[in-house]
């Protein structure tokens, strides 16, 4: 990471724990702001141009996922999506907005420090290394460039997000071989410490919803694998359909929780 103090935006409408947040980041040596609101949170992270934001999934004006969608329109930035439920539909949906990763509520400060970092490090890794494996991967008629981070199937681009993009990469250089949650957890997303397995689970559902569910295979009670030789360039297309199918229902009714663990 660069000697520059790296900026963090916290939009979160529960006063509490917003400043508890904020606290803890500026602590660890982070400039930190605060936004209460959806339309307040759009217009600081335009404003301000955060290196990362903390982004609550409920919010009034406008909720995080129309926050999320708004600002990574234009550049993307690393956003950590806090959720008041342990509900694997509002974690997928909001990696299929641009979320990069997510914490429950209530939460560890210690741990969202740690999550704060290694995304920041990824960050940093992705927009300005070269990657050791430059070479475009084929997967079927998915093509992935590690160079450009760009992603298309037939010709037309898919958009993943960076994680999303990376834990491709890294099972399809490994044709065959199951790769662990923990492994994952490593080397995709540079985590030094127990996150769950839940993290690596919604992601591989948010990359098959979005290139089709015969891509990544799952070996129960182990991992998760990508063989070529099986991958179906059809089921993509699958995928389409089922992007438009997934309504999320009763959103604005998800319980609010203001507690911040220690």
């Amino acid at each position: 990471m660069t000697g520059r103090t790296r900026s963090v935006a916290v939009i979160e409408d529960e006063e509490s724990i917003a400043h508890a947040i904020a606290a803890r980041l500026r602590s660890e040596g982070y400039d930190v702001q605060i936004a209460c609101d959806g339309p307040s949170g759009v217009e600081l992270v335009e404003r301000q141009r955060p290196d990362l934001v903390v982004l609550d999934l409920m919010l009034p004006g406008f909720d995080g996922l129309e926050v999320c969608r708004r600002i990574q329109r234009d550049v993307w930035v690393p956003v950590l999506m806090l959720t008041a439920r342990d509900s694997e539909a509002d974690m997928v949906i909001g990696l299929s907005v641009g979320a990069d990763d997510y914490m429950t509520k209530p939460f560890s400060a210690r741990e969202l420090v740690a999550r704060v970092g290694a995304l920041l490090r990824r960050s940093e890794r992705a927009q300005e290394s070269i990657p050791a494996e430059h070479d475009v991967l084929l997967l079927g008629e998915l093509d992935l460039d590690p160079t450009t981070r760009r992603c298309t199937y037939k010709g037309d681009v898919v958009h993943l997000t960076p994680t999303e993009f990376e834990l491709v990469m890294y099972l399809g250089r490994r044709p065959g071989r199951v790769a662990t949650r923990e492994e994952l957890l490593a080397q995709v997303w540079g985590y030094d410490f127990p996150a769950g397995g839940r993290t690596v689970d919604s992601h591989v559902r948010s990359v098959r919803r979005k290139l089709g569910s015969d891509l990544v295979r799952t070996v129960h009670g182990v991992g998760y694998a990508i063989d070529p030789a099986d991958f179906d360039v059809e089921g993509a297309e699958k995928a389409d359909l089922a992007r438009q199918e997934f309504v999320v229902h009763d959103l604005h009714s998800l319980p609010a929780d203001d507690s911040l663990a220690p």
